[in-house]
């Protein structure tokens, strides 16, 4: 066993485990999209991204593939790491405007307009698909293709796979196939109809540059009775 301290918090977890589990463990919220138990971490959406160590020297790291360390500190939802997830999310939204997952990611972390230009909706390379299909199903009937802005994924050549057995588990895990977003006005992006959140506690000096973990957040519901 080793201990480490999450948000000012010592939590004791088996060695190997990942710090997105130590933290799963001990209930601090940390969003992800390409992560899930039962398949290999690929740390491909950045969006789990947590603080670690302290001072100048503290840096961000993906939770889902950086091993928990004795003594390691971590910091799940400093502002530094909440600007970083507000980054990552208007890029999946430019790229995939309406999937409902990234939408309520979108507003649960205060985007309220996307900065950058929507060119197409498209997949957001997750690899989910690719990993249940070769470690759930068995199969391997899909895979990356290319590199750089011509990655994708798909059959070898095109072609149809004699291996693909149409279970539809690719399907079941995409965050872009899940559920759509009826939202279709490019130019808002944002739609937020669904999950309209805001983290008021970071910028609050009585919470030191962290949000509270807390779903829903107690001061917040305390604040609206």
């Amino acid at each position: 066993m080793i201990t480490l301290k999450i948000n000012g918090l010592d939590v004791t977890v088996e060695k190997g485990s990942t710090v997105l589990e130590a933290a799963n463990f001990i209930g601090f919220p940390i969003p992800t999209l390409c992560h899930m138990d039962g398949l290999t971490p690929y740390g491909a959406c950045r969006l789990c991204v947590v603080e670690i160590g302290e001072g100048p020297g503290a840096k961000l790291v993906s939770s889902c593939t950086y091993p928990a360390e004795e003594g390691l500190v971590v910091r799940t939802a400093s502002s530094r790491v909440l600007e970083a997830r507000r980054m990552v999310l208007e890029l999946l939204l430019a790229s995939c405007p309406q999937s409902k997952t990234i939408q309520d990611l979108a507003s649960a972390h205060g985007i309220r307009r996307q900065r950058f230009r929507q060119e197409y909706e498209d997949c957001i390379l997750c690899g989910l698909c690719v990993r249940m299909c070769a470690e759930q199903m068995m199969a391997g009937a899909i895979g990356f293709r290319n590199r750089g802005e011509n990655r994708s994924i798909g059959t070898p050549f095109d072609i149809k796979s004699e291996e693909c057995r149409l279970c539809g588990g690719c399907m079941y895990v995409c965050p872009a196939c899940q559920l759509r977003c009826t939202y279709t006005e490019p130019e808002k992006a944002v739609c937020g109809g669904c999950a309209n959140l805001t983290p008021p506690c970071v910028e609050k000096e009585q919470f030191k540059d962290m949000m509270c973990y807390m779903n829903p957040c107690v001061a917040c519901e305390i604040k609206k009775d």
